[in-house]
């Protein structure tokens, strides 16, 4: 078939993850309207495997949890540790660890909701949020502008390790006493 390693390349680069063959032969299927055999496709593969054992290309095509991937050669993985680093250095400023604490513990929450909390504007944290996936838009709500309501990802949740949104800290662990300064002191 004609553009065969050209449709399986695209499928396996533009998937975010592993990509099985049972996935790229019912993808192609649908596509172009007739069945497609498991053995044609995984011809296309080892065509594309041997393109990318090349030392012109940085990446290669790998088999990994049942799937197909594009990868990094191991040679490069030095410098991937690098930008890797330096974008770890990038934190997420007072304000916006302000807005996710008010989406993790409302959510779904507008924009509204988390002015109000705040008192101040809060779009360029919701962006900076919404850019480093650890919230997401998940609807709208009923009321007046039908405004967007905003919860937490599966990024949030793995980045503080936390397994539901019942393992935040209740709001009253945070509480202190009105007049108490420093530490109780034991009787």
């Amino acid at each position: 078939m004609e553009n065969l390693v050209l449709y399986v390349e695209s499928l396996i680069f533009a998937s975010g993850k592993a990509i099985t063959l049972k996935d790229i032969c019912a993808s192609l299927t649908a596509y172009l309207g007739q069945k497609i055999k498991a053995q044609e496709v995984q011809n296309a593969i080892d065509q594309l495997k041997e393109k990318y054992q090349s030392d012109v290309h940085s990446f290669e095509i790998i088999e990994i949890a049942n799937g197909f991937q594009f990868m990094t050669k191991g040679a490069y993985y030095p410098l991937i540790a690098e930008h890797l680093k330096l974008e770890s250095k990038k934190k997420l400023s007072r304000a916006a660890l302000e807005t996710l604490a008010i989406v993790s513990y409302k959510q779904p929450a507008t924009k509204t909701t988390i002015e109000s909390i705040r008192g101040v504007n809060c779009d360029y944290s919701i962006q900076k949020l919404l850019d480093k996936e650890l919230v997401e838009i998940t609807g709208r709500e009923d009321g007046p502008g039908r405004p967007l309501l905003y919860s937490t990802t599966e990024k949030f949740m793995n980045h503080f390790g936390l397994k539901s949104l019942n393992e935040l800290p209740k709001l009253k662990e945070f509480e202190q006493e009105e007049n108490a300064i420093g530490l109780k002191e034991e009787e």
